[in-house]
């Protein structure tokens, strides 16, 4: 079993930046990935950003150029740096951690950004 923790979410005017981070604990793998994925209302689950422990960067096309994802391995702590952010950025972000055994989400943390 693996538990995840977020942190950083809230409410930001557009353009602004926030943080997210995501502290994962447990039964943890050397070989892993972790990640965002987010979720707007009324919409599907979609993909922000996802790294391995690796280094492996996948992002998606939307928040290409304005997020970074980056992670501790010492700390199990994976981080998203969110700048320039837009309206359509609104949504709840969920931490997710997989790796060969599985796959476990976070609880969600809120983030709004205002017009």
């Amino acid at each position: 079993q693996v538990q995840l923790v977020e942190s950083g979410g809230g409410l930001v005017q557009g353009g602004g930046s926030l943080r997210l981070s995501c502290a994962a604990s447990g039964s943890i793998e050397s070989i892993n990935a972790m990640g965002w994925y987010r979720q707007a209302p009324g919409k599907q689950r979609e993909l922000a950003g996802t790294m391995t422990s690796g280094g492996g960067t996948n992002y998606a096309d939307s928040v290409k150029g304005r997020f970074t994802i980056s992670r501790d391995n010492a700390k199990n702590t994976v981080y998203l740096q969110m700048s320039k952010l837009k309206p359509e950025d609104t949504a709840v972000y969920y931490c997710n951690y997989a790796d060969w055994s599985g796959n476990w989400w976070g609880q969600g943390t809120q983030v709004t950004v205002s017009s």
